[in-house]
């Protein structure tokens, strides 16, 4: 049977990847969109008209109380997300929450606590972890080819959205928006984090979002240093202030080679790879160019039907949290910030063996 889906939030980031991939899951029976609801009643029109489902409900509340729902996407804008996924799972719902998973760390504890309280399923956006390309590298790194790693460079940015005005308000930002990625990426290749210090701020003070001109009170430009202790670091450049840029969106530097992944971290282009022992570097290409990054949902689907785990777990998002609040506050206090969380290390024994239905979902002759 399909996993039946309820989406909360039907703007841009639903339109464009999420319901692609969910035609793709339809298609192949593993799942069934039925209802969704936003507080714009055009974009509730727009979408029963596009794909044939009921949004003509009342409010979160409503879809959360269907019993044709069997799990929840919460595609809202930020500060919604933590309230959101948590009333999803105590319905007794899968849930996949966008990034971040909260905004705040009370609201983010609340749900990992819920989450392992229950028996269903919690996937945090970024899912930059489940990439072949990402997945390689990992392998790479813990079969020790290029030795310890030792220091590492993120880098994600572009010139800031215009779509919506809470990208620049309380409880959005750059860190929220883009270096999420950066550092979740960081993270599943070094372990946890254990201090933070960051100059964090506002370097464009206006922006036009939604035809006005206003106030930017979010941070859109950052740059973070991680401390993972042993004298390992690594640091992240993200912001509303980055036009273009040429160079790798991951740089890992081991005691015996480099590993550096092409493209961007949600969309790679696959890596190279520099050994001491060999003297030469060694480029492997993206091996699904299709790849999406809302992958997360594909993973859900088969964690559910299967019963396994999924390879990162809440802990890994609420970590990513506590740093980026970290790092504002470092910012803000101008000292080093000791982070207290952990997370369990990626375990890719939970994608077993979906590699082929993987790349039939995403490859643009199966459709």
């Amino acid at each position: 049977m399909p996993m039946r889906l309820g989406v909360l939030g039907l703007g841009s980031v639903f339109w464009g990847p999420y319901s692609s991939l969910i035609q793709r899951l339809a298609a192949d029976g593993q799942a069934e969109l039925v209802a969704g609801y936003d507080v714009d009643a055009g974009k509730r029109k727009a979408t029963a008209a596009r794909f044939g489902i009921d949004t003509d409900l009342d409010g979160p509340d409503a879809l959360l109380s269907r019993d044709d729902v069997d799990a929840v996407l919460v595609l809202t804008s930020m500060n919604e997300h933590g309230d959101l996924a948590l009333a999803a799972l105590e319905r007794g719902k899968h849930v996949l929450v966008e990034k971040p998973m909260a905004t705040s760390l009370e609201q983010a504890r609340t749900l990992v606590d819920a989450a392992a309280a229950s028996d269903r399923l919690l996937v945090c956006a970024p899912h930059i972890v489940l990439s072949p390309t990402y997945q390689e590298m990992h392998n790479r790194v813990r079969a020790g080819e290029v030795g310890p790693l030792l220091l590492g460079r993120a880098r994600y940015g572009w010139s800031g959205p215009w779509w919506g005005k809470w990208f620049y308000q309380p409880g959005g930002g750059s860190l929220f928006d883009l270096g999420v990625y950066n550092l979740t990426a960081l993270c599943g290749f070094f372990g946890p984090v254990r201090r933070v210090t960051a100059m964090v701020g506002v370097a464009i003070p206006q922006r036009e979002a939604e035809g006005e001109l206003l106030e930017v009170r979010s941070d859109d430009n950052a740059h973070v240093v991680l401390d993972f202790g042993d004298n390992r670091f690594a640091s992240i450049a993200c912001g509303f202030t980055i036009q273009k840029y040429r160079s790798p969106a991951i740089e890992l530097y081991g005691r015996d080679g480099v590993l550096q992944m092409l493209g961007d971290d949600w969309a790679p282009e696959g890596f190279e790879q520099w050994r001491n022992d060999r003297g030469s570097w060694e480029v492997v290409p993206e091996t699904d160019r299709n790849w999406p990054w809302t992958d997360g949902l594909r993973h859900l689907v088969d964690c559910a039907r299967r019963g396994v785990p999924t390879v990162n777990r809440p802990e890994h998002a609420y970590h990513a949290l506590e740093v980026m609040l970290a790092a504002k506050r470092s910012a803000e206090e101008g000292r080093v910030i000791e982070i207290e969380s952990s997370f369990p290390a990626l375990d890719y024994s939970a994608v077993g063996d979906t590699g082929a239905d993987h790349r039939r979902l995403h490859d643009p002759r199966s459709t």
